[in-house]
């Protein structure tokens, strides 16, 4: 019988260019979390136990290697950790059709300009913010983790585009600077 072996998407991939860094990340587990109308208090009690609440739109919460990202209306993705019993959601685990990956350095916030229809610098989009918007043409949620330093989830199926998307423009940037890559 064959053996089946999980990879990621993009198999670990990591790539410079310019003044910034493209990696694909490895978040672990990743839960969606839909709370039902009228849920929010027993919801609140089982994620108590990660020390973590619902996080406000646009934003995530992090303690302790747990992650909690808001994702929409009552909805947040859990990632990093297992999922506690969550009374009063609606809970999916979506770590096999998500990629996430990461963005750094000192050019993210320009590579970023030239593909998603938002204003992503530091005073506009602080660190703690999250967002769901379009990268060119796919849905991705970015999150901005430090000064130059984003995240962002898309759809597996989406992850070579993806990736493709973010390169071209790093190429685009660092020729436009000058740089060699």
């Amino acid at each position: 019988m064959p053996e089946l072996i999980a990879k990621t998407a993009l198999e670990g991939q990591s790539l410079t260019v310019g003044t910034s860094t493209l990696a694909e990340a490895d978040v672990g587990r990743i839960t969606s979390v839909a709370v039902f109308p009228g849920g929010a208090k027993a919801v609140a009690k089982g994620l108590k136990t990660l020390g973590l609440t619902m996080p406000e739109p646009n934003s995530l919460v992090e303690r302790k290697g747990a992650r909690l990202v808001w994702t929409g209306r009552e909805q947040a993705f859990l990632m990093g950790v297992d999922c506690p019993e969550l009374e009063g959601a609606a809970v999916t685990d979506q770590t096999d059709g998500w990629t996430v990956l990461t963005l750094t350095g000192a050019g993210a916030v320009d590579v970023l300009a030239r593909l998603v229809p938002m204003d992503l610098r530091l005073p506009a989009f602080p660190v703690g913010r999250a967002v769901r918007t379009q990268l060119n043409h796919m849905n991705v949620v970015i999150l901005r983790l430090g000064e130059h330093a984003f995240e962002i989830m898309g759809f597996r199926s989406m992850a070579r585009t993806a990736w493709h998307e973010l390169e071209a423009a790093m190429q685009m940037l660092a020729a436009r600077n000058g740089t060699k890559f």
